[in-house]
């Protein structure tokens, strides 16, 4: 699911025809909601996995990243 959403919200901020703030927006928030899903999954095991741990940290950049971005939109 993780992939998906990234997948999809690249897709729409890389588009060269022009955007519609509204589904910026909600795709922006769409994204950075699975990964902080992911990463709290992921949380969970960082203690008993490395590559647990380097996930959800991951996750946790790209929700941010995500959120500075719907917030730079207004």
């Amino acid at each position: 699911m993780k992939r998906l959403g990234r997948d999809a919200t690249a897709a729409v901020l890389s588009r060269h025809t022009g955007h519609d703030a509204n589904i910026t927006r909600a795709i922006l928030q769409a994204c950075a909601t699975v990964c902080r899903a992911c990463a709290d999954e992921c949380g969970r095991h960082a203690g008993q996995h490395d590559h647990c741990r380097v996930c959800a940290e991951a996750c946790r950049r790209c929700e941010q990243a995500c959120n500075d971005l719907t917030d730079s939109l207004g």
